[in-house]
């Protein structure tokens, strides 16, 4: 779809999912109100569909504020969601926004520059988003009384998964290697989370860690880095879909309104300074994405691998999660 076209409401059955696996989390909520950062991206509008969904299923009388760059293009985008009355728009970067007057009771911080573009280009750019916007939404939770704080991270912060591992858990202590440029975004990440406990514990709200992997759904970008995102434009335009690397690693994908019951459940009942995965198990090699994808749409044939397997056996690159915790402390699914 071109950027300039506005974009359909999530499906009605996905935001009755949400509410039938979330219904039993909300009533603490009743009256509440939230600051979400990033809810103009894939994982926000996620969030700010199914809170306006439950919110009025529910009766909850909810409200939220949302910080976006650029609320005049938000309301382009998603007219349906900026018309909501439930959610007022407040204009400002994540390191430096005016903080908004009153008692909110939930901070969500889902803001985050995820540009493999910029973390190649301008690493300490990244760098500084990440970190320095968590320590300004830090200040506002202090600030405001919140109770209880959602970081969205990532499973970067695990750095490179060993070929080995099939499944990395929550207590895996590998991390970015911090001598490389590359590893801006998982280092912020990380640093992140540090922030966020230490702030958590001085200033009394707990705070929720979501790591999250790779996902597929409505609203999911098309033209950035995201391989499934590519080989759906492919298959949207008839084309070929093309492998940039051999098609060997593996990846795993979970469907978005598993994201946003998991991101919403973490936040009511996960415990507190406790990180939890957020992701599949069920793990697939891109090439097997890719034909996942051509038979889906009835195009076998269509793919085009840029780069030939190596004749010699290598470590084989992996980013999938356990998902364990989730599981049975939550009762995720």
């Amino acid at each position: 779809m071109p950027r300039s076209e506005s974009k359909p409401p999530l499906p009605q059955d996905d935001l009755e999912r949400v509410l039938a696996l979330t219904r039993g989390l909300w009533e603490e909520a009743r009256g509440a109100r939230f600051l979400i950062t990033g809810g103009t991206g894939f994982f926000g509008m996620w969030l700010l569909e199914s809170f306006v969904h439950v919110n009025r299923a529910l009766g909850l009388g909810m409200r939220a504020v949302v910080v976006t760059r650029d609320p005049e293009a938000f309301a382009k985008k998603a007219p349906h969601v900026t018309r909501c009355g439930e959610l007022e728009f407040l204009k400002g970067d994540i390191r430096r926004f005016p903080y908004p007057e009153g008692e909110f009771r939930y901070v969500i911080h889902a803001a985050t520059e995820a540009s493999a573009k910029l973390n190649a280009e301008n690493p300490r750019e990244m760098y500084d988003s990440i970190v320095s916007g968590t320590a300004h939404v830090l200040g506002f939770a202090a600030q405001c009384g919140a109770r209880k704080l959602l970081l969205t991270s990532s499973g970067a912060v695990y750095g490179k998964q060993p070929s080995e591992m099939t499944h990395v858990p929550e207590t895996y202590p590998g991390a970015p290697d911090p001598l490389q440029p590359a590893s801006a975004y998982g280092i912020g990440k990380l640093a992140s989370e540090h922030l966020c406990v230490l702030e958590g514990a001085a200033h009394g709200f707990e705070v929720k860690i979501a790591r999250c992997f790779a996902f597929v759904g409505p609203h999911l970008p098309l033209d950035t880095h995201f391989a499934v995102g590519n080989f759906l434009s492919a298959a949207l335009r008839g084309g070929k879909l093309e492998i940039h690397g051999d098609g060997t690693p593996y990846r795993s994908y979970l469907y978005a309104s598993d994201l946003a019951v998991a991101l919403w459940t973490i936040l009511f009942k996960g415990a507190s300074a406790r990180a939890y995965n957020v992701g599949s198990r069920y793990d697939l090699t891109i090439s097997e994405l890719a034909r996942v994808v051509t038979g889906t749409f009835g195009m076998p044939g269509s793919i085009q691998t840029l780069k030939a397997p190596p004749r010699v056996p290598t470590a084989v690159s992996r980013y999938v999660p356990e998902v364990w915790r989730a599981e049975h402390e939550l009762g995720l699914r």
